[in-house]
């Protein structure tokens, strides 16, 4: 035992000293002095004394390293709620007992400060006005809607208003590098329910017209039989009403609702005579998406379908739609006048369903575990679907946008679940999208019911259990809750990082029930942030951060640079960096008008006069708009390759907007459209450096790049010798005329093991960029830009390949 008083060999030790004495005396192991006699060991036989010897010298040794252990840990400097794992520590843990799990209070109670306190009187209000917790809490959602979660999110993470809802923006625990591991290699969930959700309903041909009329022609359209029918959904970008490439909104995801009738359900896959087309089909890619074939579906057919969006943009997506609306349907009065009137119903469908996302490799074992479906779904297409979930290794091998609806019993009465373990004799996954698979009754007002038992019914029935902990048979009387599931992923055709998962939409008022078997099963809760981190990391843009020239994107830029310069501005001059010594031009923000020479600099206050003269013209010609959609990269590569590209993006963009039956592009000149494009991009740093948010990309000249290519093929011996002379020289800074673009998300990326970076540009100097890698290099031309961070004077090469 450490000793307790101070004695001759304590006494004029610090205290310091003296816990590091008290901790070394309580990590003393201890050892057996003497070994026991014959006599004490067991019998006098010599075999059995040296064995019996032995075993009790083990036992001591076992026995004494025991203790060592506990003595030393309960003599370090830690208490009990530092010693639990970082996901079971809770904020009021230090003071509060009940904060720390039950089989550690007695110590952690030993531990507590013995506080007297002053009981304060607290005037209660007489029972007449007495509020409920529920008028409380309603009392405190006047400026902005909490979620169903919202109390869980509270207790465990950083909560921020945005978008006119309370939302999680990141846990209290440091979960950076743990959330991203649980995207990648386990499951991470995320309540998406504050997104924008509306229906529209009418007659198919009026729908297919108005989705025409906002939906980006690059992609696939929205009225393809394959989205049509409900099987898929589609993500796909959103313009105003037949303002297409102008305009953008933001990236929305389609679903139509599927049929009960028999026109819409699938045929049997085609099949030819003999044995090769068996041979083909097995060796045919899993996610051939014509080997089913949808019937055709009479476009006088009364159909509904769902728009989901960003919260940011609902007024404006809702206002485009209704803009929309309003042509299609006079141009269907004006030219069928003896038909039946024609009508259109746009509903806001906020607030009565929730909206779950689980993403990660285990997010398929996750849902299967969770899950109970009713024994009453009889569909073939289930019963396949259903056994094969929990056999997934990842969603990637799923068809993209796959839809799967079917009811659940509450998931409370099976509490709590565990997930579901892949068999070791697993099939493939062979099912396919169909109309069928993807029906629901969920798309039914009357079917979106609340819970009619609490918690506390199903408690007191599960206390009635004659074994404890047996869980509850799912009774008549129970609830049964129509779901949707729904494939999602985060990738690009061009990147082979990719991050997959499900889509779980539930209605309103079962957020909790669900939300606790979901997390139970070991999966972890990401916010906003980790939302960010997800598309980052996958090379997928996210909106509104990376699509500057929107509303959306213009809003968080104009909030991004409020915080960023306040933030500047309470720190002394000595502890910021000066934005005016290195040269910085935009700081906070970037200014597009500048770099796509919408504005000129001002060099000076001489010619300020002159420079708002030059500007005047500019600005009422030309108008920015961001180029984006799963065409640009074949669209750009024809401009590179032409002598007069202003032509050819007339031509194209004319012939998008014919596929929807639009009319020509008008007032805007050919020049104009091209110097007023931006396009996105992905930087890769060469060897080092990180880019920041804003970071500034520089053109480099053809004699910049032949230095810097004859530097890197330097040899170790060359470089050694240059370090001296390379430390002793201060860095150049580029010239803002320079500045080609700016980097909108820039930093490490944990997926590729170095840092990466989301940008845009002018498309006019991508295709001088190109050009230029074309020159200098025909055999393998590499895009080459200088990248320097706002608060840095250092610029570091890094490549540009197209988005």
């Amino acid at each position: 035992m450490p000793p307790k008083r101070p004695n001759d060999a304590t006494e004029g030790l610090s205290g310091r000293d003296r816990k590091k004495q008290k901790l070394a005396v309580a990590r003393n192991i201890a050892v057996q002095s003497t070994p026991p006699s014959n006599a004490e060991a067991g019998p006098s036989d010599t075999n059995n004394s040296a064995m019996t010897l032995d075993i009790f010298s083990r036992a001591f040794e076992i026995t004494a390293i025991q203790n060592s252990i506990k003595a030393a840990g309960s003599s370090a400097a830690h208490r009990v709620w530092q010693t639990l794992p970082r996901e079971l520590r809770r904020r009021a843990a230090s003071h509060d007992v009940r904060r720390v799990p039950a089989r550690l209070r007695q110590k952690a109670q030993a531990e507590m400060d013995i506080k007297k306190t002053v009981a304060k009187h607290k005037a209660k209000r007489g029972k007449n006005k007495r509020i409920s917790k529920t008028d409380a809490y309603l009392k405190r959602q006047r400026d902005k809607v909490w979620l169903e979660t919202h109390i869980w999110h509270a207790k465990r993470m950083k909560m921020e208003t945005k978008w006119g809802y309370r939302l999680a923006i990141h846990p209290s625990e440091k979960a950076f590098r743990s959330s991203h591991r649980a995207a990648v290699h386990g499951s991470i969930l995320h309540d998406a329910s504050y997104q924008s959700l509306i229906e529209i309903s009418g007659q198919q041909r009026v729908l297919k017209k108005i989705l025409d009329n906002c939906c980006s022609p690059q992609s696939v359209s929205p009225s393809a039989v394959r989205y049509v029918s409900g099987a898929r959904t589609i993500e796909t970008l959103f313009y105003e009403s037949k303002a297409y490439p102008f305009g953008l909104i933001a990236r929305v995801t389609i679903m139509w609702q599927p049929l009960a009738s028999s026109a819409s359900e699938p045929q049997q896959p085609v099949e030819e005579e003999g044995e090769q087309n068996q041979e083909a089909q097995a060796s045919a890619p899993r996610r051939k998406e014509k080997a089913w074939e949808e019937a055709p579906i009479p476009d006088k057919t009364l159909r509904s379908l769902w728009i989901r969006a960003h919260p940011a943009v609902h007024d404006q997506v809702f206002d485009a739609l209704h803009e929309s609306a309003s042509s299609v349907l006079d141009s269907f009065k004006n030219s069928s006048a003896s038909e039946e009137p024609v009508e259109v119903e746009i509903a806001d469908m906020r607030g009565k369903v929730n909206i779950f996302e689980i993403m990660g490799p285990k997010s398929s074992q996750v849902i299967k575990g969770a899950l109970q479906p009713v024994s009453a779904d009889d569909r073939a297409g289930f019963k396949e679907f259903w056994p094969s979930l929990a056999n997934l290794q990842s969603t990637a091998s799923v068809p993209r946008g796959m839809v799967v609806g079917f009811t659940v019993t509450d998931p409370r009465l099976k509490f709590p679940p565990q997930n579901a373990k892949p068999s070791t004799n697993s099939s493939q996954f062979i099912t396919l999208p169909t109309s069928k698979l993807a029906q629901s009754a969920i798309w039914n007002e009357s079917e979106r019911k609340a819970p009619k038992f609490r918690k506390k019914d199903l408690d007191e029935r599960r206390e009635k259990n004659l074994i404890p902990g047996t869980k509850l048979t799912a009774l008549r009387q129970d609830d049964r809750i129509p779901v949707l599931l729904i494939q999602n992923s985060l990738e690009h055709s061009r990147n082979a990082e990719s991050i997959h998962g499900w889509t779980l939409i539930i209605p309103s008022g079962w957020a909790m029930a669900f939300f606790s078997s979901l997390i139970y099963t070991g999966t972890r809760v990401g916010g906003q942030r980790e939302c960010q981190s997800q598309s980052f990391e996958a090379g997928v843009p996210y909106f509104p951060r990376d699509f500057p020239l929107t509303i959306a994107g213009e809003e968080y830029a104009t909030e991004k640079e409020t915080e960023e310069r306040e933030l500047w501005e309470r720190k002394p001059p000595a502890k910021r960096p000066n934005f005016e010594k290195l040269r910085t031009r935009s700081p906070w923000r970037p200014d597009w008008d500048v770099v796509l020479g919408k504005k000129k600099e001002k060099s000076g206050e001489d010619d300020s006069a002159m420079v708002e003269e030059e500007d005047e013209h500019v600005v009422k010609s030309m108008k920015p708009w961001l180029l984006c959609g799963d065409n640009v990269p074949s669209l750009v590569e024809k401009l590179c390759n032409v002598s007069a590209p202003t032509i050819i993006l007339r031509a194209e963009l004319n012939a998008s907007r014919a596929k929807c039956s639009l009319d020509p592009l008008n007032g805007v000149s050919s020049l104009d459209l091209l110097n007023g494009a931006l396009v996105s991009v992905r930087v890769k740093m060469h060897k080092r450096g990180s880019p920041d948010d804003i970071a500034m990309l520089y053109a480099m000249s053809d004699e910049e790049i032949l230095e810097w290519e004859k530097d890197v093929n330097k040899s170790v011996a060359e470089e050694v010798i240059d370090i001296d002379e390379e430390d002793r020289s201060k860095p150049v800074i580029p010239p803002s005329s320079s500045i080609i673009g700016y980097i909108t998300t820039g930093h490490f990326s944990l997926m590729r093991g170095e840092a990466f970076g989301l940008a845009s540009m002018p498309l006019v100097k991508y295709i001088e960029l190109d050009r230029q890698a074309k020159r200098m290099h025909p055999d393998a031309p590499k895009l080459v830009v200088r990248v320097r961070n706002p608060s840095q004077d250092i610029c570091r090469v890094a490549y540009v390949e197209l988005l």
